[in-house]
């Protein structure tokens, strides 16, 4: 069998993660997700890998939960909802948290459906591109009577706000790329041949660049989500305070002053 994870490092330092049953529109089972995980965790202690692309193989991205498959083993006889809490506490959560919270930039190109869980593994990514004929659906409330997870109760409010997120919650109905730029669910989108190039550029871009500042930025942009203008003007203060001893500031101000682009491949971390 396939594995349900397959990685790519380019000489660039970009790494593309490619979620791999695509038989089954990449649908999450224990296999992709603890994949998925273990590699994230384990590329935050890569210093050759600067930035990372998550997409699927296939017609979708990510289907979400693999409810027709036995997506996880039940050894301990649990009630659904149960195993459902299991699974979420080992595998789902962490793994949010492991795109969310670490060290290298992500980019998220979704290449056709999202689906229930599968939009909250889309909106993890610090920078959420689509093919042009992809799709963002919420499926849990209409056809399962549950609540979204995988993060995706926290990401579509806070980037679209309570009426649209609740729309999606409620109806189920497909948002396509279109209407996700203009509502603000994702940053851009391609033509479907040209999107996994065009996310391989801008992770370039990216891993030519600060990646330990470029992530901070994202995780201030977050802090900012929960919180008042009062302690984010603090957050900001102590986090600077950092930043601006760190070699790469110093070689951002330099190359400014020489005129010339910066050169942080070359910091050791």
């Amino acid at each position: 069998m396939p594995e349900a994870i397959q990685t790519d490092l380019s000489e660039k330092g970009v790494f593309l993660i490619s979620l791999n049953r695509p038989e089954v529109l990449n649908a999450m089972n224990k296999d992709l997700i603890m994949g998925l995980l273990d590699t994230m965790n384990k590329i935050n202690d890569d210093p050759k890998v600067r930035a990372v692309v998550i997409t699927g193989k296939g017609r979708g991205f990510c289907a979400g939960a693999d409810l027709a498959n036995g997506g996880w083993p039940n050894d301990k006889n649990n009630s659904p909802g149960q195993a459902a809490a299991v699974n979420m506490e080992i595998g789902f959560n962490p793994l949010v948290k492991a795109i969310t919270g670490g060290n290298k930039p992500v980019i998220t190109a979704i290449n056709g459906i999202a689906a229930g869980g599968g939009v909250g593994l889309a909106l993890s990514g610090d920078l959420v591109v689509a093919a042009e004929s992809a799709k963002f659906k919420l499926v849990f409330g209409p056809q399962l009577g549950i609540i979204s997870d995988v993060g995706s109760s926290w990401f579509v409010p806070q980037l679209i706000g309570r009426a649209r997120a609740n729309g999606m919650g409620l109806l189920g109905e497909d948002i396509d790329a279109k209407l996700a730029k203009e509502w603000g669910l994702i940053w851009d989108y391609f033509p479907d041949d040209d999107l996994l190039d065009s996310a391989l550029n801008l992770a370039k871009k990216i891993a030519d660049g600060p990646i330990a500042g470029l992530k901070a930025v994202v995780k201030a942009h977050d802090h900012a989500l929960s919180t008042t203008l009062d302690k984010q003007l603090d957050y900001e203060r102590d986090t600077q305070e950092i930043f601006l001893d760190r070699e790469e500031f110093k070689e951002g101000v330099k190359a400014f002053i020489e005129k010339r682009k910066p050169d942080f491949k070359s910091i050791k971390t």
